[in-house]
């Protein structure tokens, strides 16, 4: 009777606002952030030039970046007098992803390389001997690393959906009259009625958070499972690329 009383009280729609807005907003960083990182990735694992070891370093180094500088940042450049406040995207979804974006490509992007770094060379070699374009051999290279490549999704998930400062600060937590949520999410509006008193609402919306986030990983899990095993270099390349291995 307890726990479903609280439940009454609770505003079933003010709740399901803001975990879609955190969905959606969170969901396209994330798309957004992987189909830069997963090229780039691919591109300095391959490449052989000068600074490459310091390049490596400061996409270690942009997995820790404050949110607040990026939240400032991007504050910056779309506020009136900013380079992009013509497009008057400020205090809207999409300043959010565009932070979350930021966020989540040095996370996605460093487990992205490690993880193609970690592919032999001899697969490499193997796919250039079947004739296979440098386009070809990336995507047999990604093909083998696509267990740490998930893992990299789900980091870059886990780092935006968590996010609090930038959104915050980009996004203003803005709710409309009707108590439906336009730019608040799920970690913002913890913080709101954490301050308020409302312990119910809070717990009620850390639940929701942390069902996402176990969500999350288990449907990564389910895909990591279901992703067919390699048999070895050159039959997996042959069998990439669509031809009999050699």
């Amino acid at each position: 009777m307890l726990f479903g009383g609280l439940l009454a009280e609770l505003n079933t729609q003010y709740l399901v606002s803001i975990t879609l807005v955190s969905l959606v907003v969170s969901t396209v960083a994330v798309l957004v952030s992987t189909a830069v990182s997963l090229p780039v990735a691919v591109a300095v694992a391959f490449g052989d030039f000068r600074g490459k070891s310091l390049l490596t370093s400061l996409i270690s180094t942009g997995m820790g970046f404050p949110s607040v500088v990026v939240g400032l940042v991007v504050l910056l450049a779309l506020s009136n007098s900013g380079p992009l406040g013509e497009f008057e995207l400020l205090f809207t979804p999409q300043a959010m992803i565009i932070s979350q974006t930021i966020l989540a490509t040095p996370v996605v992007l460093s487990v992205s390389l490690s993880a193609v770094e970690s592919v032999g060379d001899d697969l490499r070699e193997a796919a250039f001997g079947t004739g296979a374009t440098t386009t070809d051999v990336g995507v047999v290279v990604l093909s083998e690393a696509r267990y740490g490549i998930v893992t990299a999704v789900l980091a870059g998930y886990g780092r935006a959906i968590s996010e609090v400062g930038s959104v915050l600060i980009v996004g203003g937590n803005i709710v409309f009259s009707d108590q439906t949520s336009y730019t608040r999410t799920l970690t913002t509006a913890i913080t709101v009625e954490a301050r308020k008193g409302n312990v119910e609402t809070g717990l009620a919306l850390g639940a929701i958070l942390l069902a996402l986030v176990l969500g999350v990983n288990a449907l990564g899990s389910v895909l990591r499972d279901r992703t067919p095993g390699s048999t070895g270099g050159s039959r997996t390349v042959g069998t990439t690329l669509g031809g009999e291995s050699r």
